[in-house]
């Protein structure tokens, strides 16, 4: 399972092998791997702009990623696309390519919240096809605590590697990423999207999920909001009808995921994985993931990942399905819920 973790997630230690000009000769394992574009996607619900906090800090060699412009589209008012609707796919494939990213390009996402805002990206660009990304464990917390050199100011502000050699702080944002515009699709060439590379639900699908015996839909936010006790953000308080509680926030400790076998553990707890011999390999079950706007949720989708369960993200989640009053709503536990009729 070790090795099924470490296609999504890797350590500081490991970054920083891979980010050092020496590490190819000091480490056979790391030739193969190219230094990876670095993605720095601080968010959060009630500081969604993180360019104050990357400049004030960064790994060098970082670009600032906005998540509600760059991995969300807001052209559209219409609240039942959701709080953070995908971005066209066109949009999405020229984002990726300003952000340096070719075929085959590694590439590793961060945040300072335990991995939520830089699993939106991962899901995002695994999903337009992009096989190779990672998410750092522990982020800049763990980054910062270890004692790693640190960048600050903004790209346009930057533009030395550090003394230890690390690369410069200025990503490409050139639009294309790639310097020949001519450049193929193939190993190394122009990024080219393939949407859909990911599952994903619809409303319909995500509801169909939950209502059937022989899979699993887990709502990812905290207990208040799923039983209906709080709802600070969307239009209708509660849940999907026949969807299992299971908050992202469980699956991480001290801002780092926990060990594999604690997620096998956790996640089996909702019929999400196959806990006999600590191992999800194999597991057949259809898993699905929703939370408030589709970013907690794509954090449950990387977790269950790292253990070897593929799930499909609803990514209008909560915040499109309560928006739609031709939809049910549920409140109470999974247990013990009261399924309340459309309002249309």
């Amino acid at each position: 399972m070790t090795e099924t973790r470490s296609r999504v997630l890797l350590t500081v230690d490991e970054l920083a092998d891979l980010l050092r000009p020496d590490s190819a000769a000091a480490s056979p394992s790391s030739a193969a791997r190219s230094a990876p574009v670095l993605l720095d996607v601080r968010w959060t619900l009630t500081q969604p702009d993180g360019r104050q906090d990357f400049s004030a800090g960064h790994i060098p060699g970082a670009q600032y990623v906005a998540l509600d412009t760059e991995l969300s589209d807001h052209t559209s008012d219409d609240p039942a696309r959701g709080r953070h609707p995908l971005p066209r796919e066109d949009q999405f494939e020229a984002t990726v390519r300003s952000w340096g990213v070719r075929t085959g390009t590694p590439v590793v996402v961060y945040d300072d919240v335990a991995g939520q805002a830089a699993a939106r990206a991962w899901w995002m660009l695994r999903w337009a096809g992009h096989d190779d990304v990672r998410v750092l464990d522990g982020g800049w917390s763990a980054w910062r605590d270890a004692g790693l050199p640190e960048a600050t100011g903004l790209p346009e502000e930057t533009g030395q590697p550090d003394e230890e050699g690390l690369p410069d702080a200025e990503g490409p944002r050139d639009g294309t990423g790639a310097s020949d515009p001519t450049a193929s699709s193939g190993e190394g060439g122009l990024f080219v999207i393939r949407p859909g590379s990911m599952p994903s639900l619809t409303a319909d699908e995500a509801a169909a999920l939950a209502g059937s015996g022989s899979g699993v839909l887990l709502d990812a936010r905290a207990p208040e909001r799923f039983e209906g006790r709080a709802e600070p953000l969307d239009p209708q308080a509660g849940h999907i009808p026949g969807a299992h509680n299971a908050p992202a926030g469980s699956s991480t400790a001290n801002g780092h995921f926990r060990s594999s076998e604690e997620l096998v553990d956790y996640y089996g707890g909702v019929g999400a994985a196959d806990t006999e011999g600590m191992t999800a390999e194999g597991t057949i079950r259809t898993i699905g993931a929703y939370c408030g706007s589709g970013v907690s949720a794509s954090h449950t989708v990387l977790a269950l990942a790292s253990i070897g369960v593929e799930a499909a993200l609803f990514p209008g989640s909560w915040s499109a399905w309560s928006n739609d009053s031709a939809r049910p709503v549920a409140t109470g536990t999974a247990e013990d819920e009261t399924v309340h009729p459309p309002q249309a």
